[in-house]
Formats: structure tokens, sequence, C-alpha cells
């Protein structure tokens, strides 16, 4: 079975699709507010999955990390707003120290492809 790999850097690929399956790496936004990185990661989510060929309605499974779990209503109100409700994924959230203190969510998306 092949692998094939999207928006490939000199540490990591954005994606990796193997099989029917396609793994992104963890996305971080830009912005001040968990909002504001929420909205950001999400739409870059969205633009890897179409390079992949997937969408938000095939997703598998989300693991979201937040900096402080104090914000775990501000990461949920977007994502709510996001998701597709009738095809929402397997999903895990944890409080954990991100790669750089600016970074507030990132979010770690398992999806298949058919």
């Amino acid at each position: 079975m092949s692998i094939k790999r999207i928006d490939v850097g000199s540490r990591m690929s954005g994606a990796v699709i193997h099989g029917n399956t396609v793994y992104l790496a963890g996305q971080v936004g830009e912005g001040e507010s968990v909002t504001d990185q929420c909205k950001s990661s999400l739409a870059e989510v969205d633009r890897l999955l179409a390079a992949s060929g997937s969408s938000k309605s095939k997703i598998l499974q989300t693991i979201i990390y937040l900096a402080d779990i104090a914000d775990f209503a501000e990461m949920n109100a977007v994502w709510e707003g996001w998701i597709d409700p009738a095809n929402p994924p397997a999903r895990a959230t944890s409080e954990a120290k991100l790669a750089a203190p600016k970074y507030k969510v990132e979010f770690i998306i398992t999806a298949a492809l058919d």
C-alpha cells in the first residue's frame, strides 16, 4: 500500500495518506484568543482535508490539546459551529503544554478518504 505525503517539509508533512485514511499533523492557529486560534486552525484542517480528498464529514478522530483547560467552553463554541453535526468524530480533549507559549489550542485529526 502506498503512502502519499502532502505539504512536505524538512521536519514533517502537513498530512499523510495511507490506504483510505489521512493523518493530519497537529494544527495550531494564529491570533490572540482561543476563538481566533481555533478558527485559524480549523480553516487549515479544511484545506488539508480537501487537498487529501477528504472533508470534515469524514473525520474519524480528533484529539484537542488546550494550553489551559479553562478555555474548554470557548473552544467548544467554535468546534460546534464548525463540525458537521450529522457526522461528529470520536474526540478527546486534554490540557497540555504546547510547542510555544503563544499557542492556546492544537487539533490532531484523522479522517477517512471514502
